[in-house]
């Protein structure tokens, strides 16, 4: 149980470590994972449209 307890307390103290972002920067980077997601999802998307067309053309 005393192990548990300063794995605990140590994780604790290594919070208090942590520089945290403020609201603005955490804004900033939320939209840049949302933008660049939405684009890499567009972007496999229209290859693999595209990919199927070609191979049913291919095969027909």
């Amino acid at each position: 149980m005393q192990r548990i307890t300063k794995f605990f307390s140590e994780v604790g103290r290594e919070m208090r470590k942590v520089s945290w972002p403020k609201r603005k920067e955490l804004t900033r980077y939320t939209i840049t994972v949302l933008s660049t997601v939405a684009i890499a999802a567009l972007f496999f998307t229209v290859l693999d449209l595209g990919i199927s067309k070609l191979i049913r053309l291919i095969l027909e």
